[in-house]
């Protein structure tokens, strides 16, 4: 198949690109420097038991899974759990939730070589791959030794469906070789559908069903004491460019005693904000620092991994990042999980149904620039009742949309049962 020969083609002119790539990006994060052998399909961990796989490739995959683990885990524990992702972030988010329940290695790149070593070292029974991660050699690989693959909490946009149509080929034969896929929405079941795959369902959004850490409550309470009573604006999981528009946000907000709690998407980016806010003359405090809140401090900078759930919990009002400018959103779940208001700019693709479900339930507020979100959000923080009922908004919506793990727990039994 033309196709094939040219995706592989292409892989191996990139593969000194993706060693590049790796050194460069352990410049900031050292440990993009680690474990390079498992990303050729080399591994030390070998199973003893039964192995049902999943893989997660960053943060918010791996926190998506975690319910979904958690049933498994129960509902079978003959077998070994596997775990696999593709940055060093989504590997240490893997080893706080699992670490000593799994075997938690990087998936190697999608080399037919390195594929069908990692198939052979772990020979799962069961492979769940989370949300887009469609590799197509992966997937040939598993088809050829009759591994079941799942693809679970599917979603595709618009944006990403034109994508995959650009190599319709390769994307028709790998979304045949699926199992089956348990889609977010109705949106996803038709664009996945319409690209090839042939057993789709419609299971919800796993990470409705995410629970919220007592210990992540606990400590958001500890912030917010530390605090005190000054109101508190959080800017989740910013991207390039929009920390600036934040900003600009708050030099327009007049409200006494304001905290803005800065929590970028990216590790490798905290120095850099870091930079900008010391430019603008702003006083801040790092999160790492690990010293109490200076009175006059106007931004605490998030630059801790994995505490996102506190954060949320020490704010009045959270504003989603990646949505003022092109990113695609990110997800607002978490907040709604623990009743805080939201604000998100026009760009949700990524998480269109929930974000349109979520203004929908009186739990979220769109707004279209810098302007606008410092001008809603002032009007909030003033409003205490308009917050609580926005609050409590949030927790329903919230309730309202769990059961997507059941759902997909049932697909995968039907995928570990032996023929008839």
């Amino acid at each position: 198949m033309i196709w094939r020969l040219a995706y592989r083609l292409l892989l191996w002119s990139l593969l000194p690109w993706m060693f590049f790539h790796l050194w460069w990006r352990g410049r900031r994060q050292r440990a993009y420097r680690e474990h390079i052998p498992e990303r050729l399909g080399w591994y030390r961990a070998k199973p003893a038991r039964p192995v049902i796989w999943l893989h997660a490739v960053s943060v918010g995959e791996m926190r998506a899974a975690e319910p979904l683990l958690r049933e498994l885990i129960n509902r079978y524990p003959g077998y070994e759990l596997l775990l696999t992702q593709m940055t060093p972030t989504g590997r240490d988010t893997a080893q706080q939730l699992f670490g000593g329940q799994a075997t938690i290695v990087y998936l190697p790149y999608d080399y037919p070589g390195a594929v069908a070593r990692f198939l052979d070292r772990f020979s799962p029974r069961l492979g769940i791959l989370m949300e887009t991660e469609i590799w197509f050699n992966l997937v040939e690989g598993c088809a050829r030794r009759g591994v079941p693959l799942l693809l679970a909490n599917a979603r595709l946009s618009e944006k990403s469906a034109r994508g995959y149509e650009l190599v319709a080929p390769l994307t028709r034969a790998a979304l045949a070789g699926l199992a089956a896929v348990s889609a977010q929405t109705r949106a996803d079941a038709e664009r996945f559908a319409g690209l090839g795959a042939r057993k789709v369902e419609i299971t919800g959004n796993l990470k409705f069903d995410v629970a919220v850490a007592p210990q992540m409550l606990a400590l958001g309470a500890q912030l917010k004491q530390q605090i005190g009573r000054r109101p508190v604006f959080l800017a989740a999981s910013t991207r390039e460019g929009e920390e600036e528009l934040v900003l600009e946000a708050l030099a327009r907000m007049r409200i006494e005693g304001l905290l803005l709690l800065l929590v970028p998407r990216h590790p490798q980016r905290f120095d850099e904000v870091a930079a900008l806010l010391a430019k603008r003359q702003l006083s801040y405090l790092r999160r790492s620092d690990q010293r109490p809140l200076p009175p006059d401090c106007q931004v605490l900078l998030g630059d801790s991994m994995g505490e996102m759930q506190a954060y949320y919990a020490a704010c009045d009002l959270a504003f989603i990042g990646g949505s003022l400018l092109p990113y695609g959103g990110q997800n607002l779940i978490e907040a709604c999980a623990v009743g805080r208001p939201l604000l998100f700019g026009p760009h949700m693709y990524n998480f269109a149904e929930a974000s349109q479900l979520a203004l929908a339930a009186g739990a979220a507020l769109e707004v279209a620039d810098a302007a606008a979100l410092a001008a809603r959000a002032v009007e909030l923080l003033d409003d205490q009742a308009a917050l609580a009922r926005m609050s409590q908004a949030a927790l329903a919506f919230n309730r309202a949309h769990r059961g997507a793990t059941a759902r997909n727990v049932a697909i995968c039994a039907r995928l570990l049962a032996p023929p008839r």
